[in-house]
């Protein structure tokens, strides 16, 4: 599995302009697509979403557990460690997901100009 790149979601990333929330918060479809190839540490999750404070990161992860689409897991060997993962119902989200990327890429001036005015 590959790192998580710091610029994933730069200032400037349409799904930062997304109109609608996927899993209640701003930040929930940005989680959810870090997640998408497989178990990640939170410490994992900080680099693409740096602009998160911790305590919403952590805010928005505990929503989508509880929502159902992020399994939460800790173990205590070899040391302490918590990771985060899609659940199946969180998989089923990423496709959509996608189609609202591509719609906010595609509409990116649109969007812009409505914030703008």
């Amino acid at each position: 599995m590959e790192a998580l790149r710091a610029d994933m979601f730069e200032e400037i990333c349409p799904s930062s302009l997304l109109p609608f929330r996927v899993g209640g918060d701003k930040w929930a479809g940005m989680v959810l697509r870090c997640l998408a190839d497989g178990p990640r540490r939170y410490s994992e999750l900080r680099i693409p979403l740096a602009r998160i404070s911790p305590k919403v990161l952590t805010q928005s992860l505990r929503a989508l557990e509880r929502d159902g689409f992020v399994r939460r897991t800790a173990s205590t060997k070899p040391s302490r460690r918590v990771t985060y993962e899609l659940t199946d119902l969180g998989r089923a989200l990423l496709e959509p997901l996608e189609h609202l990327c591509t719609w906010a890429e595609n509409h990116w001036d649109d969007l812009l100009d409505a914030r703008e005015s």
